[in-house]
């Protein structure tokens, strides 16, 4: 559980770094995305997700 934790606070503070440090364009990244289809959206969600599995499997393995 201490994992998930540590995991989900860094998921965190990369998110506040795009969100503090560069607002511009984390805006024009939103408004992009809403022009991206489901299918594509849902393809690439799937490949982040295996190549994170991927990567903590590595690293924890």
């Amino acid at each position: 559980m201490s994992d998930f934790l540590a995991a989900l606070g860094l998921v965190l503070v990369i998110e506040g770094l795009l969100y503090g440090g560069l607002p511009q364009l984390a805006k024009r990244m939103a408004a992009e995305v809403a022009s991206v289809p489901e299918g594509v959206l849902r393809g690439t969600g799937l490949a982040v997700m295996a190549i994170g599995v991927l990567i903590v499997w590595l690293v924890r393995g």
